[in-house]
């Protein structure tokens, strides 16, 4: 990676922390873990914002229940949609749902700087960033552009997801970019009326990876019919609290994250 050397990242004065949800491949639910783990800062009153940086599958929109277009201010900076107290900019309020994002690496690199520069976020403890699969250029230019706290990487149980996950790890790792953690997406199932657990996909692969390369495994997310029909339905898991087991497990992957960046920040590796 000849650019890990370019220019070096800059701050965003006004976001104190920029987290980004990443995935070695897709299908995994890196943005159900981005939408309601934004919803789970705000739960804590954080200011958080949440940028859809997904080019080819922005689904945000969709799961945040809302649609429209950004508009500028008279300064000429984007400004976000609100929606559940979150501050939301996305590739799709660009493209529309049905429309083909056609886009060259060095355009979507222009595209992701454009967000991070050129929106007016305000003021944001945490501006959490739905990054596409894989270890391409919206990846490598979030991480170049600026000083990203950390990377909360997903997956599945399944042994094809845990290989590409370390190809996304090891880029973060040459980035200089700290890992935050592993979330285990469709860890489990649970029968309705049972505490029974039946692990569809496999047991353990999240919390065994996180043990092979040293990292810290945040939680895992059960298989839930609600929180897909939530997502299909702009209704986030998180905001509906009938659904207690799955909202306690987005808030245990929250408190995991704030616990490793107040002990990055002790260490001195991030701010506080």
């Amino acid at each position: 990676m000849a650019a890990e050397t370019d220019t070096p990242p800059t701050s965003l004065d006004d976001i104190h922390h920029v987290i980004a949800v990443a995935s070695g491949k897709g299908g995994v639910g890196k943005s159900t873990v981005s939408v309601n783990l934004a919803l789970a800062f705000a739960e804590k009153r954080h200011s958080a914002g949440l940028l859809d940086a997904d080019v080819y599958g922005p689904n945000v929109p969709q799961m945040m229940g809302v649609s429209g277009s950004l508009e500028k201010d008279s300064s000429g900076k984007i400004q976000p949609i609100s929606q559940h107290d979150i501050r939301l900019v996305s590739v799709g309020f660009v493209a529309g749902p049905s429309q083909a994002m056609i886009y060259r690496g060095p355009l979507i690199g222009k595209m992701v700087k454009g967000f991070l520069k050129n929106v007016a976020w305000g003021k944001l403890d945490y501006l959490v960033v739905d990054l596409p699969p894989g270890t391409g250029d919206a990846a490598l230019t979030l991480a170049q552009s600026t000083e990203l706290t950390g990377a909360v990487i997903v997956t599945t149980p399944q042994q094809v997801a845990l290989s590409d996950v370390r190809k996304s790890i090891t880029m973060f790792q040459r980035l200089r970019v700290p890992v935050l953690g592993i979330v285990e997406n469709m860890s489990y199932y649970t029968s309705s009326g049972t505490d029974e657990r039946s692990y569809i996909f496999g047991q353990g692969g999240g919390r065994a990876l996180s043990d092979e390369m040293g990292l810290p495994f945040l939680g895992e997310i059960p298989i839930s019919p609600a929180i897909c029909s939530g997502g299909d339905a702009g209704k986030p898991i998180f905001l509906d609290p009938e659904f207690t087991t799955e909202i306690e497990a987005f808030r245990t992957v929250r408190e995991g994250v704030l616990a490793e960046i107040k002990a990055a920040a002790v260490s001195g590796t991030v701010r506080s």
